[in-house]
């Protein structure tokens, strides 16, 4: 089976309760949970991550290049300036940006990615089903 790492940013360990208006009700280890039974029925191994930090993440990034894993990315903030992150993701083999939110409907500092350029794909705005259509992505193109 092919390992795929899902690496959430930070504030999403508060899914559940972060704005459900926005992010719905369903919890982080709820959503881990689903993602590895939806991952193994696509016949991929998936691990799911979640920091607040930001070496953390670029650490993981850096582990999924050397071990050539295809990556599932919600950067959270980090998405819109994290210049190191972007440059740590183009190192992975393939990677699916997702957001849960339609960030173009958003904010104007949330309507700009610097990870998009180098992703596979780019998935807004589906909610949490997003990550399914993503780890769907990896199965048919890794």
């Amino acid at each position: 089976m092919t390992t795929v790492l899902v690496l959430n940013g930070p504030n999403l360990g508060r899914l559940g309760t972060r704005q459900p208006e926005v992010y719905g009700s369903t919890t982080h280890a709820e959503l881990a949970d689903h993602l590895v039974e939806t991952g193994r029925g696509l016949g991929l191994e998936v691990q799911v991550r979640q920091t607040e930090s930001e070496a953390e993440m670029i650490g993981w990034l850096h582990e999924a290049a050397d071990q050539g894993w295809p990556v599932v990315i919600n950067a959270g903030a980090w998405t819109h300036y994290s210049y190191a992150i972007a440059d740590a993701a183009v190192l992975v083999p393939l990677y699916v940006e997702v957001h849960i939110s339609n960030i173009h409907a958003r904010e104007g500092f949330r309507q700009h990615s610097v990870l998009s350029a180098g992703a596979s794909g780019v998935i807004v705005g589906c909610g949490l089903g997003g990550y399914d259509l993503a780890l769907a992505h990896v199965a048919a193109t890794a």
